[in-house]
Order: structure tokens, then sequence, then C-alpha cells
């Protein structure tokens, strides 16, 4: 970990429960190792959806996604003790990208094995595949 500076730990959230496994995986170490935890949610406008009109308003995509991030987050902190520090970030952006800029810096990236992705992560490849390829720091891959 780095020396003289806050230790970090980020970490990927959008609700599945692979993502749970990884934030529970995160504090937990961040226990361990005096570590902060970075939990990162991102959200994306749907391939399907088009300015004419989708299923769901912009804003609702953005909503659910704080939602998501925010319960989340409450449940599994509740679960995890001793308390660790978790900074909450929401961020427009593809998910895997969004990790990558984050950990920048990180001790750790914590990524669960399988999120939402199925038919879209195949198509553009597994958001814990392209961390685990191109991350500037160790990554943790949990399983479910």
């Amino acid at each position: 970990m780095n020396s003289g500076t806050q230790h970090r730990i980020v970490v990927g959230v959008d609700g599945s429960d692979s993502s749970k496994c990884a934030l529970r995986w995160a504090l937990h170490q961040a226990a361990l190792s005096g570590a902060a935890v970075h939990a990162i949610t991102s959200w994306e406008f749907p391939a399907f959806y088009s300015w004419e009109g989708g299923p769901m308003p912009p804003d609702d995509f953005e909503e659910a996604a704080r939602k998501s991030l925010a319960d989340t987050v409450d449940e599994i902190e509740h679960e995890v003790s001793p308390a660790v520090p978790v900074q909450r970030e929401l961020t427009h952006g593809h998910a895997a990208q969004t990790l990558l800029d984050a950990s920048e810096g990180a001790d750790l990236l914590v990524v669960g094995s399988r999120g939402h992705g199925s038919f879209y992560g195949a198509l553009l490849g597994s958001v814990s595949q392209r961390c685990a390829q191109h991350a500037k720091c160790p990554v943790v891959i949990v399983r479910h």
C-alpha cells in the first residue's frame, strides 16, 4: 500500500449480488489495512434508449443508479463492522472506464465477477476482465 497517504480501495457497485460480495470483501480488507473505501456506481443510457422516448425519462436512469448505490452501500455497511469510511460516487460513463480512472493511485481495485452486463457485457467485454487487464493497481475479482 502507498506510504504516507490515505490508503484507498476502489470498488465497483451496481446492486448485483456479485457487486455486494465485492463491496463486502473490500470493507473487510479496508478494516484490516486501515484503508478507506471508494464505492462507485456508473450509469449510461442503455443501447436501446432513443431521444425520441424510451421506457424511462433520462433523469430516471441516473436516479435509479443513485438509489442502487445508496441501498447497496447501506445494506453492506450495516453487515460489516468495524465501521470503515466509505466515499460514495455516482458517475456517468462506461463502468470499466470509470473504475479504471478512479483506481489511478488507489491501493486496490475490487470488482465482482459478474454484474448486470449479460448480453451487453458480452458485446462490450466484461467490466472485471477490462479492469484486470488495464488497471494500474492490483485488482481483486470477487466471485459470488
